[in-house]
């Protein structure tokens, strides 16, 4: 009775903290907890019932691994997983040197004014939606009247049919990418930059250390925990696509599914022709389980080089 009593206590006493959380719980209760009971269904034949979802679900057959099966006896399932990791490994590493980079750029900037407007301006294609950028990306690639095939031309080069080659599109995935996201990597990156101790600097400077031994041995080093929980976390949804990117970017051109269908693209044309909900939900947990291991077998590793540094 008095352990009861003084949990009432400590959540009177902290009901304001309480109430500051409460929006932030609920919202992973309702989105990402309770749907949790929903993965039951890429192990049934699910069917939709006229009582509802929920009866729909508990009458359904149970089919075991079938769905999983059926995900990864087409012909395409090597492919989609081979993009879907290599184009995520390649986003990792180059978005944390570019991110890293820019943030140190912008860090060294003596005009803080000036520094703030290029930080907005790498920060504005965060908030452009992948269906405005395709836009962009078309009218730079567009076969009749590109930007490219225009300057192609004025050079006397034949025109290249973007959307249909597939050479091109590796390079274009990740420069589009990697254009916009820096901006808002480099923000995070940026603020623990700007809360280092100075003195660590001023004393360096003092002992005659150039500008690139400061950021080496002070910089790097400081913000090494940030890089490793951050990658970390990337490493987690590997094997997740940015859905916009290989969809509204190569404008679902089918030409160019050897180099744009990932898991994330594939799941959702097959369900768009099938409607097989069983078969998307299954793609869905095979990927949250992968990530899920990853995820445990890096900060393990990372715990057994430097135990700080881990993300648990």
């Amino acid at each position: 009775m008095q352990t009861i009593m003084n949990s009432l206590k400590n959540l009177y006493r902290n009901r304001i903290f309480l109430l500051m959380v409460l929006p932030g719980a609920l919202w992973f209760l309702f989105f990402s907890y309770l749907p949790m009971l929903g993965t039951v269904i890429a192990f049934k034949d699910y069917r939709i019932h006229r009582d509802g979802f929920f009866a729909g679900l508990m009458q359904s057959e149970w089919v075991g691994f079938e769905n999983f099966e059926y995900l990864f006896s087409t012909n395409d399932a090597f492919l989609i997983t081979r993009n879907t990791i290599l184009y995520n490994f390649v986003f990792i590493i180059l978005g944390l040197v570019c991110s890293v980079a820019m943030a140190i750029i912008l860090s060294e900037i003596v005009n803080k004014r000036l520094a703030k407007v290029y930080q907005t301006g790498m920060f504005l294609p965060h908030f452009l939606s992948w269906v405005i950028v395709s836009y962009f990306t078309f009218s730079f690639l567009s076969v009749d009247k590109g930007v490219m095939n225009q300057i192609l031309a004025w050079f006397g080069a034949e025109p290249i049919s973007w959307y249909s080659e597939t050479k091109y599109w590796p390079y274009i995935l990740t420069f589009m990418n990697i254009w916009k996201g820096v901006g808002y990597s480099s923000v995070v990156y940026l603020a623990a930059i700007v809360g280092i101790d100075k003195t660590y600097y001023e004393a360096a400077m003092i002992d005659g250390a150039s500008k690139w031994q400061q950021i080496r041995h002070i910089t790097l080093p400081s913000i090494t925990p940030l890089i490793t929980i951050l990658t970390l976390l990337a490493i987690g949804r590997i094997f997740y696509a940015d859905f916009g990117l290989f969809y509204q970017i190569p404008r679902n051109s089918g030409p160019l599914y050897p180099v744009t269908n990932v898991i994330d693209t594939y799941v959702y044309r097959g369900l768009k022709a099938t409607g097989e909900i069983t078969m998307s939900t299954a793609a869905g947990l095979y990927q949250s389980f992968i990530g899920f291991i990853l995820v445990i077998t890096s900060n393990w590793i990372v715990r057994k080089s430097n135990k700080d540094n881990a993300l648990f």
